[in-house]
């Protein structure tokens, strides 16, 4: 169970709406031979941030070479460069990917921080079909900083070469040291060394941030980052595992579940005055004060002292105290969401729980599938590959992966643990923070996302070793993909803007 479910641990997705104007002038195709990269150029305008930015698009193919200098391995990437910047040092660079693993950066790309956008409606709702609206997007980032959206070999066109083996690329450690190349590449080619450099990953690519910063920062040849943006951070596993043995895996989901029921209108508002945050730092308490004692306490509590629990658990997360009691206090996540709506026929998503959909039955024990899933896909879709060959000229014509490509993944950080180990990327994290005085790190958080629950990032960036002083936690009501939310999407782009601000 635990590799099924880290394996479908989603990158973002989602949208809003803003308008803007821009101007692209006609891509070119560089005209290089056969087996060379295939790279598109053009240039374009928007208005961002309330600037107007013309900037540089390159849009291609970097082959990963091995000690030989045969290409093995070709990374498709979208660069961003703002015009008017001849100082490496007073314009940031931003390296942008989401997660999966196996999902391309279309998320990031296309939701929030590129210069056009999907536009979905802000409640949550199925995209539908075709047509969908691309727009100009103000609130991209554009304007503080020069972007790079990373498709990791596996996703969208990115693949290996020749004979090379997907084992070189398809694990914790080494999806690290393939993009770490790339990105030593990008700096080398476009004379960057000395720029400001974050990265900004989403779900898996929060693993992949902390996994890269071990990869960048080690060793003599140190690239050093100056900030990680958290987008739905997952770097303890173990913290939203629902698996026998490990009850603190409902530790870190059970204030979700509590947010997803207010949302719901399942639980008794008025007990909080309305105030879902005075409810939730409730239901926080809640979780560690009372929950998690009497999880390890098992068979020998009371059954007084059980009962007492079930009624307050039931009152946070709106499920009844008998199906808590006959579920031992332990709810799974895909239980959650196949009951908390059971009697309208509905399951609630997890990637955002805000999402319902309709049941073929009553009487399932866990959904068909995520609404919030596919409430979204062909959308982003569409629009990726509509965007690259109408605005940027790419012609190509092989098949793109936008998620799920990657099978086989190497679960194993190093830990010597395997496949009965919980990946644990957050030490990583803290001795980056140790050893660079300069580094710091942004999680943003959806209080409806119960794929990487908020409480179980909390818990994580809790411990010993993090710099809180160097910590900033931000929140939005809404899921995973905070960004289809515009009051989100609007929050979530100024507090990435004044993260890299403050440099």
């Amino acid at each position: 169970m635990i590799m099924r479910l880290l394996a479908t641990l989603m990158a973002g997705l989602f949208i809003a709406s803003c308008a803007a104007a821009q101007e692209e002038t006609p891509a070119e195709k560089s005209e290089e031979g056969a087996n060379a990269p295939r790279v598109y150029e053009t240039t374009a305008r928007v208005n961002a941030g309330g600037k107007s930015v013309s900037y540089r698009v390159i849009a291609g193919e970097t082959f990963l070479k091995d000690d030989k200098g045969e290409p093995v391995a070709s990374i498709f990437s979208t660069s961003y460069i703002a015009d008017g910047y001849d100082d490496p040092r007073e314009r940031p660079v931003a390296f942008i990917f989401n997660g999966g693993p196996g999902s391309a950066s279309l998320w990031l790309h296309m939701g929030v921080f590129g210069p056009k956008r999907v536009r979905l409606p802000s409640d949550p709702d199925d995209d539908g079909a075709a047509p969908y609206d691309l727009i100009a997007n103000s609130e991209s980032i554009i304007d503080v900083t020069d972007m790079v959206f990373i498709d990791p070999v596996g996703t969208g066109w990115s693949k290996t070469i020749g004979d090379a083996s997907t084992d070189d690329y398809w694990g914790v450690t080494q999806d690290a040291a393939s993009v770490r190349e790339f990105i030593r590449r990008w700096l080398v080619e476009h004379k960057r060394w000395n720029s400001p450099k974050y990265l900004m990953g989403e779900s898996y690519g929060t693993t992949r941030s902390a996994a890269l910063l071990s990869a960048l920062e080690s060793g003599w040849t140190d690239i050093a980052v100056n900030g990680i943006v958290l987008i739905s951070t997952v770097l303890n596993f173990g913290l939203d595992a629902t698996d026998a043995g490990n009850d603190v895996g409902y530790i870190g989901l059970m204030p979700g579940y509590a947010a997803t029921a207010w949302y719901h209108e399942k639980v008794d508002r008025s007990q909080w005055g309305g105030d879902m945050e005075a409810f939730l730092d409730d239901a926080r308490a809640f979780a560690t004060d009372e929950y998690m004692p009497a999880l390890l306490k098992g068979q020998l509590m009371p059954e007084a002292e059980r009962d007492a629990v079930a009624a307050k658990l039931a009152s946070f997360i709106g499920l009844s105290e008998d199906y808590l009691k006959r579920a031992h206090l332990r709810v799974t996540l895909a239980r959650f969401m196949r009951e908390l709506r059971r009697d309208e026929g509905l399951a609630v998503g997890r990637l955002d729980s805000r999402f319902t959909g309709m049941e073929a039955d009553g009487v399932g024990e866990t959904p068909e599938y995520d609404p919030s899933a596919y409430g979204i896909d062909a959308a982003y879709t569409a629009g990726m590959l509509d965007y690259f060959s109408r605005d940027l000229g790419v012609d190509i014509d092989e098949p793109y992966s936008t998620l799920g490509g990657v099978r086989s993944w190497n679960w194993d950080a190093g830990n010597g643990g395997g496949e009965n180990a919980y990946v644990n990327v957050a030490p990583w994290v803290e001795r980056a923070m140790r050893q660079n005085k300069d580094l710091r790190v942004l999680a943003a958080n959806g209080y409806y996302d119960l794929a990487t629950p908020f409480f179980g990032t909390e818990m994580t960036l809790a411990q010993p070793g993090f710099d809180r002083s160097r910590l900033t936690l931000t929140y939005y009501e809404a899921g995973h993909m905070m960004y289809i939310h515009q009051p989100s999407l609007e929050a979530l782009a100024a507090d990435v803007r004044a993260f890299i601000n403050a440099e």
